[in-house]
């Protein structure tokens, strides 16, 4: 199960209390006090950790506490210091105080480790409260409390390419075909209830990662389908590709300028995002002329196409096919637009050295 949020509280251990001890051997006289300290309460970390994915771990779980030093001994023996409790968490959490909203860490790197909180210390012992007027002191230190809070973990996948559409336009096919990701595929909408994440192979040693989210309606911002819930899994993309269904009722210009004032009333930044376009489905065109259709898309987006030939379906063409490329340094247009089928793998490899090329654009 596909878990991306968690709330409970807390809690670092208690320090262990001090002892209050004297020393008693055979022909020591008046040995005196030998209480020892107590044990530091456990310290709480958050651990980053690739062979999870989810934060499926704590779904159910409220409360998470560490362990309690141990009370100190005679003879000064100072009680055991309690084991830290580790959470392990994947990448991209964020940590937040679910008090203050404030964000607490922001864990992106595997390995990463940080202190969220730390144990009480351990209570002092009578020896430490020796001194010429109290030459027997009765009085030890109980340990300081442990520290509680109340955390939220947000998950947000790290990807390169966030796939960006409405239901059923073919982003859960795409991202079958160009990598090693196997989402549920079917005809209807909402086929797609969990964002999915599939590593995109460019050549033998270069690759990128690409994330697949539910699909996006009308008013998403507002609450609306699956996609508002999800939207912040591609909020750490580098770059977003839009996917545009020629076959589909609504229209091309359409989908596009629904997709785009969605994104900009999530997130202001996130419709900053550079993005390309691709053209899915065109095996599946059912109108008059695709080609003229294109291009009146291109024109009502304000781009033109910088090739006087007419739109040729073909894989051996170069991957940018007729020059589609626009605008490579302006953010306020797509990087490039490109017609694509998934299902007969039309301009599909063409697609994949486009996207590496931007994320290469992207580094620079």
């Amino acid at each position: 199960m596909f878990i991306d949020s968690a709330k409970f509280s807390v809690s670092s251990g208690k320090g262990g209390q001090g002892c209050a001890s004297f020393r008693r051997e055979k022909f020591i006289v008046q040995g005196g006090p030998d209480g020892g300290d107590g044990g530091k309460g456990g310290d709480v970390y958050f651990l980053v950790d690739n062979n999870t994915d989810t934060l499926s771990f704590y779904k159910g779980k409220r409360v998470f506490k560490a362990d309690k030093g141990q009370p100190g001994m005679g003879r000064k023996k100072t009680g055991k210091s309690a084991e830290a409790l580790v959470l392990i968490v994947p990448p991209g959490t964020q940590v937040i105080d679910d008090d203050t909203q404030e964000v607490l860490y922001d864990l992106l790197e595997v390995g990463e480790k940080v202190l969220l909180l730390e144990g009480g210390k351990g209570g002092l012992g009578n020896v430490h409260f020796k001194n010429s007027r109290n030459q027997a002191p009765t009085y030890f230190q109980p340990g300081l409390p442990g520290v509680t809070k109340n955390i939220r973990l947000e998950l947000k996948l790290i990807a390169d390419v966030g796939l960006v559409g409405y239901p059923n336009v073919g982003k859960s096919t795409l991202i079958s075909v160009t990598s090693n990701a196997s989402p549920e595929i079917a005809n209807y909408e909402f086929t797609t209830l969990t964002p999915k994440l599939g590593v995109v192979s460019v050549g033998d040693y270069s690759s990128f990662v690409m994330a697949d989210i539910p699909g996006i309606i009308d008013d998403a911002s507002e609450g609306k389908g699956l996609g508002l819930e999800f939207l912040k899994h591609i909020e750490r993309t580098k770059t977003l590709l839009f996917v545009i269904d020629v076959a589909n009722y609504r229209t091309m210009i359409d989908q596009y300028t629904v997709l785009k004032a969605e994104l900009q009333k999530f997130s202001e930044d996130l419709s900053k995002r550079d993005f390309a376009i691709v053209l899915s489905k065109i095996d599946g065109y059912y109108g008059e002329n695709l080609e003229e259709d294109i291009k009146q898309f291109l024109k009502a987006i304000n781009l033109e196409s910088s090739s006087k030939n007419e739109f040729k379906f073909d894989e051996t063409l170069p991957y940018y096919v007729q020059d589609l490329v626009y605008n490579k340094f302006d953010h306020t247009k797509p990087y490039f637009v490109l017609p694509i089928s998934s299902l007969t793998k039309i301009n599909i490899k063409s697609l994949t050295y486009a996207l590496y090329d931007m994320q290469g654009k992207e580094d620079a």
